[in-house]
């Protein structure tokens, strides 16, 4: 992968967070034209920078939208993922309404339902077997029976 997936770093911490996001619009409605996917992406990214986050890929069909998105951990995941939705949401239905009035039932444009995947580093096999590997600090009473045994099989 390219250097625009290189860690970056908070005032107190290094992280490398990518999330894969899925959303579709209210009961699966096929929305999205083009032109609407191409003012989605750059709103998207717009908030993604503005939340200090990142937006690396995106693209949709008529009835969902796939992103690559990056978070700081200061950023609960569901208020990144309210952020870009209601802005989002908010902007297409101001600039799109003649094209997405028929096709909404009330007022909501985004279903309150998404998907997200974490994505990037190891397979999760590698990453329990770290933890699994990690020396445990040993405390003094169970230092002290080690020695004993040892002492007595004359090891």
């Amino acid at each position: 992968m390219g250097s625009e997936y290189d860690w970056r770093t908070g005032r107190t911490c290094r992280y490398k967070l990518h999330y894969h996001l899925v959303f579709t619009p209210k009961y699966r409605r096929s929305v999205f034209t083009d032109a609407m996917l191409t003012r989605l992406e750059a709103v998207l990214r717009e908030t993604c920078e503005q939340m200090d986050g990142e937006l690396f890929e995106f693209n949709g069909e008529g009835d969902h939208v796939h992103l690559l998105a990056s978070c700081p951990p200061k950023t609960a995941l569901s208020n990144f993922i309210g952020k870009l939705k209601g802005k989002s949401a908010y902007v297409l239905r101001n600039e799109f309404w003649p094209e997405i009035q028929n096709k909404l039932w009330g007022n909501q444009f985004w279903s309150p339902s998404y998907c997200v995947v974490s994505c990037g580093g190891a397979p999760l096999e590698l990453v329990a077997q770290y933890i699994q590997d990690q020396q445990r600090p040993i405390d003094a009473q169970a230092a002290e029976q080690s020695a004993r045994r040892r002492k007595t099989n004359g090891s």
